[in-house]
């Protein structure tokens, strides 16, 4: 009888955020595309060792978004799993709702292709993925609730 080799199933760690900018009375989302794709989604990546979630939010907007930006409170998280190189992939990212700063000098790197701020209706209909679109709603009601002063 052949035996199946059960592949390991690997854990992985990300951490992102849900950027705004104040324009006027709105709030402008921003959002990605990473380069070679037609995904629209939220900047994000890997908790490198010994980084906090937090830290790598922050990293993460800087490097894919081209923006600092200041972490204001922990706002959900997100777990899927995927296949690369044959391997099963259980990820779990942790996104930080941030208030926008400035733009860095270099802008984004080169893995994303172009970023966008948008008000929440067109952010969501941009969106690839529901959970990117769940973590802006849920951001957009936090500002607008102005619970500024319960913020992380």
């Amino acid at each position: 009888m052949g035996e199946r080799k059960k592949g390991k199933l690997v854990r992985e760690f990300s951490a992102g955020g849900a950027v705004f900018k104040k324009k006027g009375t709105n709030y402008l989302w921003l959002i990605m595309r990473p380069s070679g794709s037609e995904r629209w989604q939220l900047p994000k990546g890997k908790i490198d060792p010994g980084e906090t979630s937090e830290k790598t939010a922050v990293r993460e907007v800087k490097e894919e978004g081209g923006v600092e930006a200041k972490p204001l409170k922990k706002i959900g998280t997100s777990q899927y799993f995927f296949f690369l190189k044959g391997k099963r992939i259980f990820k779990t990212v942790t996104y930080f709702l941030m208030e926008y700063l400035k733009d860095t000098q270099k802008g984004h790197d080169h893995e994303v292709e172009e970023i966008l701020f948008l008000p929440l209706v067109e952010a969501e209909k941009k969106l690839t993925f529901e959970d990117d679109k769940k973590m802006i709603e849920k951001g957009e009601k936090v500002v607008k609730t102005g619970i500024q002063e319960n913020l992380i």
